[in-house]
């Protein structure tokens, strides 16, 4: 049984989320507090085993509450918000950094149009993350990321190459992850960079603007029939497939959901391995379910350098894990060590 303590400012919504989650007979609501102050005080007496946190609440908001959970007593959570303004989108994506593992779409209502598809990823992703190892947060910002060796895949002994594209796809995890590569790549950094993230409708605007705080490369929303500049970070828009219809053309789709998702890394991958696998470099992130595994082999048989993010560093070893079985993977190795791999390959 899953104990999952609430914490929001309303009370509509607490009564709304405490059905939802115990509609699942795995997860059960140990406690609902009214803002972040009420809900660090119940993070330490009650322990639970995930908290979902609102956002924009009095008293201490949910960035805030996150931030000392996470120094107290770090306990795996999920942002539960429906707000897509730019002020809460920067403070969602602020508790992300601090420890929160995923972001998730506030339901509606039980008579709204997407209330199952939102309970069915709510009730999953609280089971899933649950198990989740979060460590504690005190002074990790001024901390140098510690050095772990590098895990080499089969392929790893691969001759020079020339670089045109490099292609990411994460889901779960993957917002605090893309922040850790994208701070670390130089202002000159000369490839391309088209991303696949899973996110709940409404929040991709936010986690562009939000990466942008600390990326020295500019990201931008792709837009279809966009020609692929040096330099540049092309983000997959809400719902919406992302993938090369040229060599150094992006095009963009609604078509059918692959792998129960859209965008699909898979839909990306594969269309790279069609134009531009040779001269790839693609990353799979952490994330649920299999997305992009396919794809990656695709890439790695035609030639083009695959990296997966290692099970230590992953919030979810799903993605990553399915890549390395299928033998997909050139090298697989921690969060810390992507980035200088990229720069040493380019």
């Amino acid at each position: 049984m899953v104990r999952v303590l609430i914490v929001d400012d309303s009370p509509t919504a607490r009564m709304l989320l405490k059905a939802l989650l115990e509609s699942d007979p795995q997860i059960t609501v140990i406690g609902m507090a009214v803002n972040g102050q009420e809900g660090v005080q119940q993070a330490l007496a009650l322990k639970p085993d995930l908290i979902t946190m609102d956002i924009r609440m009095p008293v201490m908001n949910g960035f805030e509450a996150t931030r000392r959970i996470m120094e107290l007593c770090p306990t795996p959570i999920i942002v539960v918000s429906s707000s897509v303004e730019t002020s809460d989108l920067q403070i969602t994506f602020n508790a992300v950094r601090a420890g929160a593992l995923d972001v998730v779409e506030k339901p509606r209502g039980f008579r709204d149009q997407d209330y199952e598809a939102i309970r069915s990823r709510l009730t999953t992703a609280v089971k899933l993350m649950a198990e989740v190892k979060v460590i504690r947060r005190r002074f990790a910002i001024d901390r140098p990321p510690p050095t772990r060796p590098v895990q080499a895949g089969p392929g790893a002994a691969r001759g020079s190459r020339t670089l045109s594209l490099l292609a990411i796809g994460s889901s779960t995890g993957g917002p605090a992850a893309l922040n850790a590569i994208f701070k670390a790549l130089p202002a000159a950094f000369p490839l391309p960079i088209v991303i696949v993230q899973h996110m709940s409708a409404g929040f991709m605007g936010g986690l562009v603007s939000w990466l942008q705080g600390e990326s020295k490369l500019p990201l931008k929303m792709a837009a279809h029939n966009e020609h692929l500049r040096p330099g540049t970070i092309y983000c997959a828009p809400d719902d919406t497939h992302i993938e090369l219809i040229g060599r150094n053309l992006l095009g963009l789709n609604t078509g059918p959901m692959l792998n129960h998702v859209r965008p699909s890394v898979d839909v990306l991958f594969n269309s790279v391995a069609k134009y531009n696998a040779a001269e790839t470099a693609a990353v799979l992130l952490t994330g649920m379910g299999e997305d992009g595994a396919v794809g990656l082999k695709a890439i790695h048989d035609r030639g083009g350098l695959t990296i997966a993010q290692d099970e230590a560093t992953s919030v979810v070893y799903g993605m990553p894990k399915a890549a390395a079985l299928l033998g997909a993977v050139d090298h697989i190795l921690p969060l810390d060590q992507i980035a200088p791999m990229l720069l040493e390959v380019v």
